[in-house]
């Protein structure tokens, strides 16, 4: 249908007849994601008729029809004026019931959403889609949304969590999280204002179906259980998206605390569950893995603390159930081969913050990534273990990728250079070592338990034929320079020298050596005499 004609016929029918007009548009353009550009204005002003009819008493159906119509021309940012202000925003959002203070918005939070018909709540449903459609495609949709205190009618209806219908939840979350995205002083507002925090993890409670057991510690799911439902999947993941924006910034205090642990218990019970699909659990435990990262990594011990379920005596009765989920996790992403920043370095960061503050945690996953040597013939970067997964991360070419691997690993190792050389060898670790200025060897900054590691015996045996460069021991190679004369070697090295010479003047390389305190410098500043301070003559 022409658009110029429905423009045209929107300004001069009655309500049956609008209704009409704009199903057949939705029905031509329900899968249009992109636009003519020469029919802007004439989509503008379709925009404003539809809010025009939209703020006048209309049945629900026609309020629907209007917004499936204003949900589908939201996709194209450039036509969203007449929605991105004061009136259109107020409009969309009184169809939402997001006002605050209106009649609406007492009912949810006196539980009356159920009286909804069918058809009310599909108005809300599209009210919200197209709410969700233009905040994230419009700057001045956003301001208003501050202005006119959007975030209030939100919190309100989070209140109604336990009886709202699934797709006004999961497109109220969505609204939540796009809010808190895209504007950080919505974020403070929602946080500290709302108790938004609160709210988001109530949310998930019930959604979870969590049944505590202890003050931080949640009853295990039922091994004969169903699969989580799509549709809880659904609103999990919006929760956590939305509780990761509002827990980027930790306020701290002793309320913040309590809240973060409760959360982590949450979590805890969302890695032992499984949803429909591998793939949708892996997407849940993902955000649940951003999440456990934005929370103080003293909370981390809820994770292990199961006092009720009990745990393993070898590691001080820690229960490292949902540590092995998220070593699991790690290999799986590992083994995509693709997408390491986003998909693989969070549990990565989780796996060593978790190492560095609970021993527990790090022996338990030393004793799986990096077990007592044995054959050191291979080099640590080859073959199709965790361990040499990870070495081989340690030169990727992406440096959140390398530096994360690498850190990962150091941790395990406590931060001792000689440990982690003889796992991973002086090539692999370079990179890690000119950054932490350990060059010279020694330890990082963090203290740690005592505890030794004991090497095997076949370790022990071949560790004065190991290339410490490589790692592993190497095959006896012909000396190549074992049959030159004198003066042929004498030639061979000063070619050398003069090669290297060429390559520093032409800045392409630039030689450099160790300091005392085990960063790199210039060769000519390593090389220097520090000045002797006895007072003596030398000659």
């Amino acid at each position: 249908m022409d658009l110029n004609n429905i423009v045209s016929q929107l300004e001069n029918t009655n309500e049956e007849e609008t209704e009409k007009l704009l199903l057949q548009y939705n029905r031509e353009n329900s899968h249009t994601f992109s636009f003519d550009q020469t029919e802007e204005s004439l989509r503008i002003k379709l925009c404003q008729g539809v809010l025009s009819v939209l703020g006048r008493q209309v049945q629900p159906s026609c309020q629907k029809t209007c917004l499936e119509t204003l949900r589908i021309l939201s996709r194209d940012k450039r036509v969203l004026g007449p929605v991105a202000t004061r009136e259109g925003m107020l409009i969309l959002g009184g169809l939402a019931r997001l006002n605050p203070g209106e009649e609406g918005d007492e009912n949810q939070k006196n539980g009356q959403e159920d009286t909804q018909s069918e058809e009310e709540e599909r108005v809300v449903v599209e009210a919200l889609k197209c709410l969700c459609n233009v905040v994230y495609n419009s700057p001045a949709a956003q301001q208003v949304c501050v202005d006119v205190q959007l975030a209030h009618g939100l919190c309100a209806i989070l209140h109604t969590a336990r009886t709202w219908h699934h797709e006004v939840g999961l497109f109220t979350l969505r609204l939540v999280f796009l809010l808190s995205a895209l504007r950080p002083d919505v974020r403070g507002v929602f946080r500290r204002e709302l108790h938004a925090v609160r709210l988001l993890t109530e949310v998930l409670e019930f959604t979870l179906d969590v049944s505590w057991v202890g003050p931080y510690e949640a009853a295990p799911p039922d091994p004969q259980a169903l699969p989580m439902p799509a549709e809880d999947n659904e609103r999990t993941m919006e929760a956590l998206k939305a509780l990761f924006n509002l827990t980027l910034s930790d306020t701290g205090g002793e309320e913040d605390d309590h809240q973060f642990r409760i959360i982590a218990a949450i979590l805890r019970h969302l890695l032992m569950l499984k949803t429909e699909t591998e793939d949708k659990t892996e997407e849940a435990h993902s955000h649940a893995i951003n999440l456990l990262n934005n929370l103080p990594v003293s909370c981390l011990d809820v994770l292990i603390d199961v006092p009720v379920q009990g745990g393993l005596e070898m590691y001080s009765g820690k229960n490292l159930d949902a540590i092995q989920m998220l070593i699991d996790f790690m290999a799986k992403r590992m083994d995509k081969g693709s997408n390491y920043k986003e998909g693989l370095t969070p549990v990565l960061s989780l796996l060593t913050e978790g190492s560095r503050h609970h021993r527990e945690i790090r022996r338990f996953i030393k004793a799986q990534v990096l077990p007592p040597l044995k054959d050191v013939k291979i080099r640590p970067e080859i073959g199709t273990t965790t361990r040499n997964k990870l070495v081989r991360l340690m030169t990727h070419v992406d440096m959140g990728v390398k530096q994360t691997a690498a850190e990962f690993l150091f941790v395990l190792c406590k931060e001792s250079v000689d440990n982690l050389l003889k796992y991973t060898g002086y090539g692999n670790a370079a990179g890690l070592l000119v950054a932490r200025g350990l060059l010279a060897g020694g330890r990082g900054e963090t203290q740690y338990s005592d505890d030794e590691d004991s090497d095997t015996e076949e370790y022990k045996s071949a560790k004065p034929f190991i290339n410490p460069i490589t790692g592993h021991v190497e095959e006896p190679m012909p000396n190549p320079i074992e049959e030159m004369t004198e003066e042929q070697k004498e030639y061979e090295a000063q070619k050398l020298v003069n090669m290297f010479d060429k390559l520093s003047r032409q800045n392409v390389i630039r030689p450099m050596g160790v300091m005392p305190d085990g960063t790199l410098a210039p060769l000519e500043e390593t090389l220097c005499d520090p000045p002797d301070d006895s007072g003596s003559d030398s000659d």
